[in-house]
């Protein structure tokens, strides 16, 4: 049976107060593991009666009366938490909030987060959100929620404190600069659009911010709408896209490619494993005009398979700071009715040039970084997936983090001014795989 295949950056790696970055992250398509009955073979007869000793001693001797249910749950999260950083359990109404927020649309307040040495770290807070309009910037440090502190408390649970109903009051306390400031915020309806284009002069620029279920489809839209204009070229932005959706990667990917390999799935058993390829797309709806992917440290997942995929076919020219490195792939597996989930590793995915990207990410042909404010240093920098505790380790060499800052002024931007003028044919790189075929932006 087909897995339901849900690539994500991870509550471990980057998060959003009111979800999940990486599902907005994040239904569970028709192809969702079912729950299976399963029985613990002979040999692990002796590993469950411990568990069950366990348990009966807490019952019958600790301190005070246990909750069971709660014991079985920090049991299957120590579990689960042991494998890697991306393994969890997810119980039934997180599960829930996971296939309401695939669909773009949650209660929150809107900021992207990230954990650094056990504090809560904003990356980025979302354009028109609550979080945005109090004054919530990148690098700030998220030390309280309601008064109580957050050091130390897992990001998914602070996550899952931020949400709650529309309307609703929700107390955070930022540090910045050494200064705490507390704001009192409302919880909106935060509607992730997943695309934002616009004409830059004769370049067509496209911004993927997230790989939901609306993400193609935003996509191919933005394609048929700057078409019209009558673009020499094209940028995708995937700067500080952290991921989602690995069917959504796909379909973005075969936009812009007639034929060859996505992606490759390798998981434990060789015959689950999985190829993904552009020729039931519907080609490369640009033409073979020029394209150029911009990617930053803040670039994961889903994001990496499409810059891999468009690089290793010499379909674009990728430039910027090599990407976050997070090269695993996640199922999602229901445990039937009540009991939630579990979000499990189990495969590696693969570039078509045969590439692994765990832990190393994606080098850019051009690396631009950007001027930095001296007020946004603390934010520039984004550790990549290589920094987490017990990772997958990479098949070979390591890369943790690289530059993660996005000028908010366009003018500023010096990884957007290299790409407008590869397309344009003033800027050609002889280590830029598709150096010759961005100097002829006619085509």
């Amino acid at each position: 049976m087909r897995r339901s295949l849900l690539l994500l950056a991870g509550a471990a790696a980057i998060a959003s107060l009111g979800y999940l970055a990486v599902f907005p992250d994040h239904s569970i398509d028709a192809h969702a593991k079912p729950a299976q009955s399963t029985q613990a073979p002979a040999g692990d007869a002796r590993t469950l009666e411990l568990l069950k000793a366990v348990i009966e001693r807490i019952r019958a001797e600790y301190i005070d009366n246990p909750d069971e249910a709660k014991l079985v749950e920090a049991a299957i999260n120590g579990m689960l938490a042991s494998l890697d950083p991306h393994s969890d359990y997810l119980d039934a109404k997180k599960y829930r909030d996971l296939q309401t927020e695939t669909r773009g649309e949650f209660g929150g307040v809107g900021i992207r987060v990230t954990m650094e040495d056990g504090l809560i770290k904003v990356v980025a807070a979302i354009d028109d959100t609550p979080a945005a309009k109090a004054g919530v910037l990148a690098g700030d440090v998220v030390s309280h929620l309601d008064g109580q502190a957050l050091r130390g408390i897992n990001l998914a649970d602070v996550v899952d404190r931020m949400r709650g109903p529309v309307n609703s009051k929700v107390r955070i306390t930022v540090l910045r600069k050494g200064e705490s400031q507390e704001l009192a915020l409302t919880r909106a309806a935060i509607k992730l659009r997943p695309v934002e284009f616009r004409k830059e002069a004769d370049v067509g620029y496209i911004r993927l911010m997230h790989f939901n279920y609306q993400s193609d489809e935003a996509v191919k839209a933005a394609i048929r709408e700057l078409s019209k204009q009558k673009v020499a070229g094209y940028v995708l932005d995937l700067r500080n896209n952290p991921g989602g959706l690995i069917n959504q990667a796909v379909a973005v990917a075969r936009n812009f490619l007639d034929q060859g390999e996505v992606v490759s799935l390798r998981g434990r058993f060789r015959n689950e494993d999985e190829s993904f390829d552009a020729n039931s797309g519907s080609g490369d709806m640009i033409r073979g005009k020029p394209m150029v992917v911009l990617i930053n440290g803040g670039s994961a997942s889903s994001a990496e398979i499409v810059a891999g995929a468009l690089q290793d076919h010499k379909r674009a020219t990728v430039v910027g700071t090599p990407s976050y490195g997070k090269g695993s792939v996640q199922t999602i597996i229901p445990l039937g009715a009540g009991n939630g989930a579990i979000r499990l590793t189990t495969a590696r995915y693969y570039t078509p040039s045969g590439r692994s990207i765990q832990a190393l990410g994606i080098k850019p042909d051009i690396e631009v970084v950007q001027d930095v404010p001296k007020a946004m240093l603390v934010a520039a920098e984004m550790r990549g997936e290589a920094s987490l505790p017990g990772h997958l380790k990479a098949d070979g060499e390591e890369r943790s983090g690289s530059q993660s800052y996005v000028p908010a002024d366009p003018k500023d931007d010096k990884a957007l001014a290299v790409a407008l003028e590869i397309l344009r044919g003033s800027h050609v790189d002889a280590f830029a795989p598709t150096a010759k075929a961005v100097a002829t932006p006619g085509k």
